[in-house]
């Protein structure tokens, strides 16, 4: 419940600071003094769209504070949900900076707009006569159905579960693509997957091939080489073996006199021990080297299958080739495991529509038995608002196809005169045919709803008479289960309120200001009758004021 609004710099208001109460509220004023500027600051506050031109001081900030009441509305949950600390007695507050930059509190906590949106759904209705253009809404026919027969734990069930059937059906489909591409290269992929793993590369094969291959095709010098290198070693008297032997000797024969001819000799021995191991490999080497024509021939042959292999994919390297087919062997075994994931994925799609059918079935049976009842409370409602010839014909048929609240489809027809054919609404009733409809819709929301508040901003526009006494009493019926607001120029509805607030517009400092006030028992006297009768209050207006007020 709405219980204080506090506004400064916007619009038309430099400071404004107001209190509500529970039951029936009335604000009334001129044309033009400033009620649409109320409901804009509310709209700001509770989440609107703002820019600098809602400052009417554009070098000060603009303020919005509402204070509301939320005990006995369940929503501590939503308040979990949404991660904000959760009062009694919460505040939510806007500001507008003269950057044009705003900003948003609940409980001084920082939120976004998309938040206090979702807030204002669950705390206040404001409704504007041009809002009866939702009454041809499916969405908006649905929740009037669905309210009468308490069916939002079900479609909330039915909701989640949905969100989650869309999600599986979407990745079904990303996967059935997948596959369908999959598909049309598998047997290419095959192949080559095949043609590297016969294969059977090996990391460092190609650099080993490349050596062994070279010192094939060198074997004549490297014999050379290596008979040179023999001759030089084990030639009589001058090869290094005879001449290491001799400097052996030597130093042997002089070892005893000294600790240092010793070392020297020692080292000597050790050159030849590792000179003569050297030799024997040479010589080893030297035998088994010999030109192997057909093992040359294997090596180019192997080489030529690398070299091939990595240009069909482009790449340098064994490495590289062996990575590739990594990637083709998940490739295939992706395939293989996506037919098994499609099969399971499809039946667990299958589970989850028959759990949403049922929900959806009983969605439907309980949205067919309230129907009765609802055309039964609309009919009695217009009976009284001078409406006793309005009909409606309302239908609900269950479909196949899965909608945002449940499968069915909804025909909502009317018929305003007696033997008349029904049609929609927005084609058969008139712009006060449709404000009183939609005032009696509001009224049967007020007793199944938790709804705190609801604004009505000239609903009664086109009514007059005993209409409009009618149509106060309704209002006052609601508030016994809301908070109900109405900004009206009808005195037989103004007089009803247990509340009256003036609009009005005063200058200071050569500058219009908006403002609004409470009226005293007095103020209401006399803004009544001048609502009867114009700025000339006549003695008689007065009395009729006094009498609507009794």
């Amino acid at each position: 419940m709405l219980s204080s609004i506090s506004i400064k710099n916007y619009a038309l208001i430099n400071q404004l600071d107001i209190d509500f109460s529970s039951g029936l509220s009335i604000i009334t004023g001129e044309t033009g003094a400033g009620k649409s500027i109320l409901l804009g600051a509310l709209g700001l506050v509770l989440g609107n769209r703002a820019d600098l031109s809602s400052l009417k001081d554009s070098s000060k900030k603009c303020v919005v504070e509402v204070k509301l009441k939320l005990e006995n509305y369940n929503l501590l949950t939503f308040f979990a949900k949404v991660d904000l600390d959760y009062e009694n007695d919460t505040i939510i507050r806007r500001e507008i900076l003269p950057s044009g930059k705003s900003r948003a509190f609940v409980n001084d906590t920082p939120v976004t707009l998309s938040i206090l949106n979702q807030l204002k759904v669950k705390l206040i209705d404001v409704h504007s006569q041009h809002q009866t253009s939702q009454l041809s809404d499916s969405s908006f026919q649905f929740s009037i159905i669905d309210a009468l027969s308490k069916n939002q734990s079900k479609i909330t069930s039915y909701k989640s579960l949905l969100k989650e059937l869309n999600l599986m059906r979407k990745e079904l489909l990303q996967i059935e693509e997948t596959q369908r591409v999959s598909n049309q290269q598998y047997d290419y992929n095959l192949y080559l997957f095949k043609e590297l793993e016969e294969s059977k590369l090996q990391v460092d094969e190609q650099e080993n091939l490349e050596a062994t291959l070279d010192k094939l095709n060198n074997i004549e010098e490297i014999q050379l080489q290596l008979s040179d290198a023999l001759s030089i070693t084990i030639s009589d008297d001058i090869g290094i073996q005879f001449l290491l032997s001799s400097l052996e000797s030597s130093l042997q024969k002089v070892a005893p006199f000294s600790k240092e001819y010793q070392e020297l000799s020692d080292r000597i021995t050790s050159i030849k021990i590792e000179l003569d191991d050297i030799v024997g490999e040479l010589e080893a080497v030297n035998e088994n080297l010999e030109f192997n024509p057909n093992e040359a021939n294997k090596i180019n042959d192997r080489l030529q299958l690398i070299y091939n292999l990595q240009k069909k994919h482009y790449v340098s390297t064994n490495k590289d080739l062996l990575g590739i087919q990594q990637e083709l062997s998940d490739k295939l075994l992706q395939k293989e495991n996506a037919t098994e994931y499609i099969i399971n994925t499809k039946k667990e799609i299958d589970i989850l529509c028959e759990k949403i059918d049922k929900i959806a079935n009983n969605i439907f049976i309980e949205r067919t038995k309230v129907i009765p009842k609802l055309k039964v409370l609309l009919e009695g409602l217009l009976a009284e608002l001078g409406m006793e010839n309005a009909r409606f014909s309302i239908l609900v048929s269950h479909t196949q196809d899965y909608f945002t609240n449940g499968k069915d489809e909804l025909q909502f027809l009317f018929s305003a005169n007696k033997g008349g054919n029904f049609g929609e609404l927005k084609k058969v009733a008139s712009g006060g045919e449709l404000s009183r409809i939609m005032l009696s819709v509001k009224k049967i929301l007020s007793e199944n709803t938790k709804l705190p508040t609801i604004i009505f901003d000239e609903i009664d526009t086109g009514v007059s008479g005993e209409i409009s006494n009618k149509i106060a009493q309704i209002m006052q019926q609601m508030s016994q289960h809301m908070q109900v607001i109405t900004i009206t120029h009808l005195p037989q509805i103004a007089a009803k309120g247990l509340n009256h607030y003036k609009v009005f517009k005063s200058e200071v400092n050569g500058k219009t200001t908006t403002n609004l006030k409470l009226l005293t028992p007095e103020e209401r006297i006399v803004e009544i009758a001048e609502m009867l009768s114009g700025k000339d209050i006549s003695i008689s207006a007065l009395t009729h004021a006094k009498e609507l007020l009794m």
